[in-house]
Protein backbone atom coordinates (compact mmCIF):
# COMPACT_ATOMS: atom_id res chain seq x y z
CA UNK A 1 0.00 0.00 0.00
CA UNK A 2 1.30 3.17 -0.76
CA UNK A 3 2.06 5.69 1.98
CA UNK A 4 0.37 8.84 1.81
CA UNK A 5 0.69 10.51 4.97
CA UNK A 6 3.03 10.52 8.02
CA UNK A 7 2.66 12.60 11.26
CA UNK A 8 5.23 13.18 13.57
CA UNK A 9 6.08 14.41 16.98
CA UNK A 10 6.26 18.05 16.26
CA UNK A 11 3.17 17.45 13.52
CA UNK A 12 1.05 16.61 16.90
CA UNK A 13 2.57 19.35 18.46
CA UNK A 14 1.77 21.55 16.30
CA UNK A 15 -2.43 20.58 16.66
CA UNK A 16 -1.89 20.75 20.60
CA UNK A 17 -0.39 24.47 19.45
CA UNK A 18 -3.68 24.98 17.75
CA UNK A 19 -5.70 23.90 20.43
CA UNK A 20 -4.16 26.17 22.66
CA UNK A 21 -4.86 29.45 20.42
CA UNK A 22 -8.09 28.78 19.83
CA UNK A 23 -9.88 27.77 22.63
CA UNK A 24 -8.28 30.35 25.39
CA UNK A 25 -8.73 33.08 22.58
CA UNK A 26 -12.65 32.28 22.58
CA UNK A 27 -12.98 31.43 26.10
CA UNK A 28 -11.33 35.10 27.00
CA UNK A 29 -12.55 36.76 23.96
CA UNK A 30 -8.69 37.83 23.19
CA UNK A 31 -5.96 36.88 20.71
CA UNK A 32 -3.58 33.97 21.72
CA UNK A 33 -0.65 33.48 19.44
CA UNK A 34 2.35 31.07 19.38
CA UNK A 35 5.56 31.89 18.30
CA UNK A 36 6.51 30.04 15.46
CA UNK A 37 9.60 28.84 16.34
CA UNK A 38 10.19 25.84 18.58
CA UNK A 39 12.42 24.61 21.25
CA UNK A 40 14.08 21.44 21.92
CA UNK A 41 14.73 21.06 25.46
CA UNK A 42 15.74 18.25 27.69
CA UNK A 43 13.29 18.03 30.84
CA UNK A 44 10.03 18.95 31.47
CA UNK A 45 9.41 21.11 34.32
CA UNK A 46 6.38 23.12 36.78
CA UNK A 47 7.93 26.74 36.85
CA UNK A 48 6.53 30.04 38.87
CA UNK A 49 4.38 31.57 38.66
CA UNK A 50 1.49 28.85 38.13
CA UNK A 51 2.21 25.64 36.64
CA UNK A 52 -0.33 23.08 35.06
CA UNK A 53 0.51 18.83 34.04
CA UNK A 54 -1.58 16.89 32.30
CA UNK A 55 -0.39 13.17 31.24
CA UNK A 56 -1.79 11.67 28.09
CA UNK A 57 -2.11 7.54 27.42
CA UNK A 58 -3.32 5.18 24.87
CA UNK A 59 -2.56 5.89 21.23
CA UNK A 60 0.92 7.16 23.02
CA UNK A 61 2.14 8.62 25.86
CA UNK A 62 3.05 12.44 27.05
CA UNK A 63 3.49 14.92 28.95
CA UNK A 64 1.71 18.27 28.91
CA UNK A 65 2.90 21.19 30.94
CA UNK A 66 1.80 24.54 30.74
CA UNK A 67 3.59 27.11 33.28
CA UNK A 68 2.35 30.93 33.15
CA UNK A 69 3.68 34.08 34.64
CA UNK A 70 1.05 35.75 37.32
CA UNK A 71 0.33 38.61 34.96
CA UNK A 72 -0.40 36.17 32.12
CA UNK A 73 -2.70 34.28 34.27
CA UNK A 74 -4.58 36.65 35.91
CA UNK A 75 -5.23 38.48 32.18
CA UNK A 76 -6.62 35.11 31.31
CA UNK A 77 -8.60 34.47 34.20
CA UNK A 78 -10.33 38.21 34.21
CA UNK A 79 -11.18 38.11 30.61
CA UNK A 80 -12.69 34.71 30.52
CA UNK A 81 -14.58 35.72 33.97
CA UNK A 82 -15.58 39.11 32.57
CA UNK A 83 -17.16 37.24 29.06
CA UNK A 84 -19.05 35.04 31.76
CA UNK A 85 -20.35 38.23 32.90
CA UNK A 86 -19.41 38.66 36.39
CA UNK A 87 -18.41 42.27 37.55
CA UNK A 88 -15.18 43.29 37.66
CA UNK A 89 -14.80 44.16 41.36
CA UNK A 90 -15.68 40.92 42.19
CA UNK A 91 -12.83 39.34 40.47
CA UNK A 92 -9.44 38.18 42.10
CA UNK A 93 -6.61 40.35 42.07
CA UNK A 94 -3.67 37.92 43.44
CA UNK A 95 -2.33 35.20 41.10
CA UNK A 96 -2.33 32.88 44.21
CA UNK A 97 -6.23 32.78 44.54
CA UNK A 98 -7.61 29.31 44.79
CA UNK A 99 -10.47 30.68 42.07
CA UNK A 100 -7.78 31.62 39.88
CA UNK A 101 -6.30 28.46 39.46
CA UNK A 102 -9.94 26.68 39.25
CA UNK A 103 -10.54 28.85 36.27
CA UNK A 104 -7.53 27.48 34.72
CA UNK A 105 -7.64 24.49 35.20
CA UNK A 106 -11.37 24.82 33.82
CA UNK A 107 -9.95 26.35 30.45
CA UNK A 108 -7.04 23.89 30.48
CA UNK A 109 -9.44 20.75 30.67
CA UNK A 110 -11.43 22.40 27.22
CA UNK A 111 -7.82 22.65 25.53
CA UNK A 112 -7.12 18.95 26.38
CA UNK A 113 -10.77 18.02 25.37
CA UNK A 114 -10.36 19.51 21.86
CA UNK A 115 -7.12 18.48 21.62
CA UNK A 116 -8.08 14.65 22.02
CA UNK A 117 -10.74 15.49 20.02
CA UNK A 118 -8.93 16.17 17.03
CA UNK A 119 -6.43 13.45 17.44
CA UNK A 120 -9.36 11.30 17.53
CA UNK A 121 -10.68 12.90 14.59
CA UNK A 122 -7.39 13.10 12.26
CA UNK A 123 -5.16 10.24 13.11
CA UNK A 124 -7.81 8.09 14.09
CA UNK A 125 -6.21 7.61 17.68
CA UNK A 126 -7.63 7.30 20.87
CA UNK A 127 -6.02 9.28 23.66
CA UNK A 128 -6.95 9.38 27.46
CA UNK A 129 -5.73 12.07 29.91
CA UNK A 130 -6.22 12.72 33.52
CA UNK A 131 -7.59 15.99 34.98
CA UNK A 132 -5.23 19.20 34.63
CA UNK A 133 -3.58 19.55 37.78
CA UNK A 134 -3.11 23.65 38.75
CA UNK A 135 -0.22 24.53 41.23
CA UNK A 136 0.78 28.34 42.62
CA UNK A 137 4.83 27.54 42.90
CA UNK A 138 7.77 30.07 43.62
CA UNK A 139 10.13 27.27 42.61
CA UNK A 140 10.52 24.93 39.65
CA UNK A 141 9.67 21.44 39.87
CA UNK A 142 11.14 18.69 37.51
CA UNK A 143 8.29 16.55 35.87
CA UNK A 144 8.74 13.28 33.96
CA UNK A 145 6.42 10.47 32.38
CA UNK A 146 6.55 7.86 34.79
CA UNK A 147 6.80 4.99 31.80
CA UNK A 148 9.39 3.39 29.69
CA UNK A 149 10.07 6.26 26.31
CA UNK A 150 12.41 4.57 23.87
CA UNK A 151 13.32 7.65 22.58
CA UNK A 152 12.05 10.65 24.45
CA UNK A 153 11.63 14.02 23.35
CA UNK A 154 10.57 17.01 24.77
CA UNK A 155 9.70 20.70 23.09
CA UNK A 156 8.90 24.18 24.51
CA UNK A 157 6.60 26.80 22.38
CA UNK A 158 6.31 30.31 23.64
CA UNK A 159 2.43 31.96 23.52
CA UNK A 160 1.62 35.84 23.83
CA UNK A 161 -1.60 36.68 25.30
CA UNK A 162 -3.27 40.03 23.90
CA UNK A 163 -1.55 42.20 26.70
CA UNK A 164 1.76 40.96 25.20
CA UNK A 165 2.54 38.77 28.33
CA UNK A 166 4.09 34.89 28.27
CA UNK A 167 2.87 31.82 29.11
CA UNK A 168 5.13 28.60 27.92
CA UNK A 169 3.62 24.79 26.63
CA UNK A 170 5.94 22.21 27.16
CA UNK A 171 5.72 18.51 26.01
CA UNK A 172 7.36 15.59 26.45
CA UNK A 173 6.55 12.30 24.44
CA UNK A 174 8.32 9.64 22.73
CA UNK A 175 9.63 10.17 19.33
CA UNK A 176 7.03 8.74 16.68
CA UNK A 177 5.27 8.58 13.38
CA UNK A 178 2.08 7.62 12.26
CA UNK A 179 2.06 6.58 8.75
CA UNK A 180 -1.51 7.02 6.52
CA UNK A 181 -1.78 4.20 4.61
CA UNK A 182 -5.31 4.42 3.05
CA UNK A 183 -7.23 7.82 2.64
CA UNK A 184 -10.20 8.17 5.30
CA UNK A 185 -12.99 10.79 5.83
CA UNK A 186 -12.71 13.32 8.65
CA UNK A 187 -15.82 13.48 10.66
CA UNK A 188 -16.79 16.97 12.40
CA UNK A 189 -17.16 16.26 16.47
CA UNK A 190 -20.83 16.33 17.31
CA UNK A 191 -20.95 19.76 19.62
CA UNK A 192 -24.21 18.50 21.62
CA UNK A 193 -25.38 22.19 22.69
CA UNK A 194 -25.64 22.64 18.70
CA UNK A 195 -27.67 19.72 18.10
CA UNK A 196 -29.76 20.83 21.02
CA UNK A 197 -30.04 24.90 19.52
CA UNK A 198 -30.92 23.40 16.33
CA UNK A 199 -33.60 20.99 17.98
CA UNK A 200 -35.09 23.90 19.18
CA UNK A 201 -35.29 26.07 16.30
CA UNK A 202 -36.65 23.35 13.96
CA UNK A 203 -39.05 22.71 16.95
CA UNK A 204 -40.09 26.01 16.96
CA UNK A 205 -40.46 26.51 13.45
CA UNK A 206 -42.75 23.18 13.07
CA UNK A 207 -45.11 25.28 16.25
CA UNK A 208 -45.04 28.31 13.85
CA UNK A 209 -46.31 26.65 11.07
CA UNK A 210 -48.55 24.62 12.44
CA UNK A 211 -50.07 28.22 14.03
CA UNK A 212 -50.23 29.45 10.50
CA UNK A 213 -51.58 26.59 8.91
CA UNK A 214 -54.38 26.49 11.60
CA UNK A 215 -55.10 30.34 10.79
CA UNK A 216 -55.79 29.47 7.39
CA UNK A 217 -58.07 27.02 7.77
CA UNK A 218 -60.04 29.08 9.94
CA UNK A 219 -60.39 31.67 7.45
CA UNK A 220 -61.32 29.19 4.51
CA UNK A 221 -64.14 28.19 7.68
CA UNK A 222 -65.36 31.23 7.30
CA UNK A 223 -65.33 31.91 3.97
CA UNK A 224 -67.36 28.17 3.42
CA UNK A 225 -64.16 27.32 1.63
Amino acid sequence: MKKTKTITTDDILLKLCQSISTVLSTATDSQIGYSAMVQKINKTSLKPDIGCFVLFDGGFTGLVVNNFSQQAALELYQNYMLKMGIPEDDLAIHHSSDEVADVLGELMNQVVGDFTSKIRRELRISIMQNQPKMLALNKQILLSVDTNLDRPQARRVSFTTAKGNIFYLELAMDKTEFIQLEDFEQHEDLDPDSIIESTKKAQAEKETASASAEVDLDLLDELGL
